[in-house]
């Protein structure tokens, strides 16, 4: 699995849905750059079981992240047709109605062969007949992209492993407090708490206090 933190976030232009049912073609990462974050999450696949919850969650604080001014953006490797379907189903059928940040298409999977996230890859036999081993979906991949398209933190579950939005927020509060302070987040910090130096002493005094 790639360790993409510290490196500029891959980039592609894909079709994808936004705003719950509006198909656009050549959507890309680039047009934050400079202007916002972005949590750039993927999921295995529309219609499913956990992903309906983690895309309504993830709709529920998007409010909270707008204020961050960090944009929300999912993928999957489903065509955009079932993205715009899966958009117009009511929560209570397994659909995710209501989500209005962009969904993207990876019916390719390269955008999820270039984040690392694809649960498996195609083969060549000796014969010279390619297949595919492994799941053809991604795995719960999720990257905070900072404002110059850095990747500033990452993290992959299994697919039956569900994420923690709250966690996402907490990490998009400890990347912004720290680019605003200059001081570092030491663990299980929340915004509104304070940060700790980054020296010797920094780390004797947080801890005296601790």
């Amino acid at each position: 699995m790639a360790v993409l933190v510290g490196k500029k976030a891959p980039s592609f232009s894909a079709t994808a849905v936004i705003n719950g049912g509006e198909v656009v073609e050549g959507f890309s990462l680039e047009q934050y750059l400079n202007k916002k974050y972005v949590v750039f999450f993927f999921y295995p696949a529309d219609f499913t079981f956990v992903c309906p919850t983690e895309l309504i969650a993830f709709q529920d604080k998007l409010k909270d992240f707008e204020k961050r001014k960090v944009a929300v953006v999912g993928c999957s490797v489903d065509s955009h047709f079932s993205h715009w379907k899966w958009l117009q189903t009511e929560p209570k059928q397994g659909g995710i109605k209501g989500v209005k940040y962009p969904i993207v298409s990876d019916l390719s999977k390269t955008i999820s062969e270039n984040y690392d996230v694809l649960a498996g890859g195609y083969v060549y036999s000796d014969e010279g007949n390619i297949s595919f081993n492994g799941t053809p979906m991604a795995y719960r991949g999720l990257f905070l992209i900072d404002k110059k398209g850095i990747v500033r933190h990452q993290t992959v579950n299994d697919m039956p492993l569900g994420r923690s939005v709250s966690e996402t927020l907490r990490m998009v509060d400890a990347l912004q407090f720290f680019e605003e302070n200059g001081e570092v987040c030491p663990a299980d910090w929340h915004k509104g708490e304070k940060g700790m130096k980054a020296t010797q002493e920094g780390v004797a005094d947080y801890l005296s206090k601790h």
